[in-house]
């Protein structure tokens, strides 16, 4: 859900160039060591990505500086129920586990406007990617037109799940809604155009993936 996001960079102070060797920068990021606590050299990396996700987005509202500390004293809060923030570059669905989280999110718009507020402020935080596929099935085979006749049964049989689907894809912002034949999401290089320094997914076969790029 869309809030106003702080002003407020509580770490800006380990705010650190990234040289480009041509001249200039290539850009910023938050240099963890610069923080001087000898409990980062013992966390997990992937705990390091969280801690770094946190300081990033850090501006004491949706992160304050305690849910810093919760992942920093991770050897000692890792036992305990605690909740932290968590904010992916980009969030990737497929259409099993992004057609109920479009539900939800339409219900919420619906309850917006019963409360007499503006149900656009309804929208993802961070960008997401979702997936149509795992829907056509074989009517017909060998022939050269095969595929464009499956394709035609699919969208016959989905028609109202898609026509959902592509109202979701323009209502909300920071929604991107990849249609039939465009390809699965398990492909690997499909994965790697979205990808933007960390992403979570669903998928069928297991809960979740989480892999880091460039």
């Amino acid at each position: 859900m869309a809030t106003t996001k702080a002003s407020e960079d509580v770490f800006k102070g380990i705010l650190t160039s990234l040289p480009n060797p041509d001249g200039g920068e290539h850009g910023k990021f938050y240099n963890l060591p610069a923080l001087n606590d000898p409990r980062i050299d013992r966390l997990p990396y992937s705990i390091r990505i969280l801690l770094e996700s946190a300081i990033r987005n850090c501006d004491n509202f949706k992160v304050t500086k305690n849910d810093v500390e919760l992942i920093m004293d991770w050897k000692n809060s890792s036992t305990k129920q605690t909740e932290i923030p968590f904010m992916p570059a980009r969030v990737l669905l497929q259409d099993a586990t992004g057609v109920p989280a479009l539900v939800d999110l339409a219900s919420m718009r619906d309850a917006m406007k019963n409360l007499g507020s503006d149900p656009n402020k309804i929208s993802p935080l961070v960008p997401v990617e979702l997936v149509i596929d795992h829907s056509i099935q074989v009517d017909l085979a060998r022939s050269d037109d095969a595929l464009e006749a499956n394709m035609e049964f699919e969208f016959h049989r989905n028609r109202e799940r898609f026509g959902f689907l592509k109202w979701g894809s323009s209502a909300f912002e920071n929604m991107l809604v990849v249609p039939p034949g465009s390809g699965i999401v398990h492909q690997a290089r499909y994965i790697h155009h979205l990808c933007s320094c960390c992403v979570i997914g669903t998928l069928t076969q297991k809960w979740r993936f989480d892999f880091i790029c460039r």
